[in-house]
């Protein structure tokens, strides 16, 4: 697995430029009210937050200008006053960027990057251009809730890129919700219901290896210009999570039979799983996940459920490329490096 640069910390009065590589709520009318709110909490934290120039030109124009949308990500690379980038919200098509987009804007211009969902074929990209970015907040759908940005996620936003000592161990939240973020209304305010922490679905010991993964479309890249190869899978931890429909058991089945296939599983060191963002039971799909990996592939890899990043509510930040570790035995999992530089 290739090595990646990182980017240097935050600092208070840094500049973080906000882009819509996926979908361009934010710059709806019914929904600005909503980045407005996002961008008031990034202030909070000391930081000054700039909007690309096509970033807030709405839904209907950043869908049918993905080169639009493409110039907003080489701007903010490229510009020297820019710190950082976040993405406002995800999607299902920013696949569509990836021919625009000069890999030497990410190369020759390193700095934090953030973002989740479709947010992935970007971080792919980065990856690609030896560039170590954080699966993690969308500025909608986290740090924009209306309930108030969770002490959870905010924490590990400020320890991920405000301080540069190793990440450590991740902790599970005391709470968590499955219920999607709702963008037209101020006061629908999201349930949070207990957690129950990880889980270990298979393995023993004491496991450790690089980060790389994003949500199950992962899968769905062959044949493109950010598809993993192999070789990137070489002991390392993946991370994985998605939506709720895409978490049935026969989606898991489907999902781990491809890794399988494509000789992914035997390279992995091991699997990590995002809370399925579904208010019951991950029986049924860890059993699945046992007879393909174990029995059918021989594989006894350790594999832990139930982690906060992705689709559920709250988050931890998952840099690619950082050196972290599954601990079965003390059900932990620990990010064993920083994710940013001096």
């Amino acid at each position: 697995m290739r090595q990646l640069v990182k980017p240097h910390r935050l600092k208070p009065g840094d500049t973080i430029a906000t882009i819509s590589p996926c979908n361009g709520w934010a710059g709806d009318e019914g929904i600005k009210w909503k980045y407005e709110l996002g961008a008031s909490r990034l202030r909070d934290l000391g930081l000054n937050v700039i909007a690309a120039p096509n970033s807030m030109r709405g839904s209907e124009y950043l869908a049918k200008n993905p080169q639009a949308r493409a110039e907003d990500i080489m701007w903010a690379f490229e510009n020297k006053d820019v710190h950082a980038i976040i993405a406002n919200v995800g999607g299902c098509d920013s696949i569509k960027l990836i021919p625009y987009i000069d890999p030497k804007s990410i190369s020759d211009n390193p700095k934090i990057f953030i973002g989740y969902s479709d947010v992935m074929n970007i971080h792919l990209l980065c990856y690609k251009c030896g560039l170590s970015t954080f699966y993690g907040d969308n500025l909608l759908t986290q740090i924009a809730d209306q309930a108030g940005w969770h002490e959870y996620s905010k924490k590990w936003f400020i320890k991920a890129f405000f301080d540069s000592s190793i990440l450590g161990n991740i902790e599970p939240a005391d709470e968590w919700t499955f219920e999607p973020s709702d963008n037209f209304y101020p006061e629908k305010i999201r349930n949070y219901y207990p957690s129950i922490g990880y889980e270990i679905i298979q393995g023993q010991g004491r496991i450790a290896g690089r980060l790389i993964g994003g949500h199950t479309g992962i899968m769905e890249l062959e044949d493109t210009a950010i598809e993993p190869m192999l070789e990137d899978y070489e002991d390392a931890i993946l991370f994985v999570e998605d939506i709720p429909e895409f978490f049935d058991e026969e989606f898991i089945e489907t999902f781990f039979e491809k890794l399988g296939k494509k000789g992914i599983l035997n390279r992995l060191n091991g699997i990590i799983i995002g809370k399925a963002n579904e208010k019951r039971s991950f029986t049924g799909q860890a059993q699945i996940i046992r007879q393909i990996v174990s029995e059918k592939y021989s594989c006894k890899i350790p594999i832990m459920y139930g982690l906060n990043f992705g689709h559920s509510s709250p988050m931890f930040i998952l840099p690619y490329g950082a050196q972290a570790e599954i601990d079965c035995d003390k059900n932990t999992f620990s990010i064993l490096e920083s994710g940013v530089v001096e």
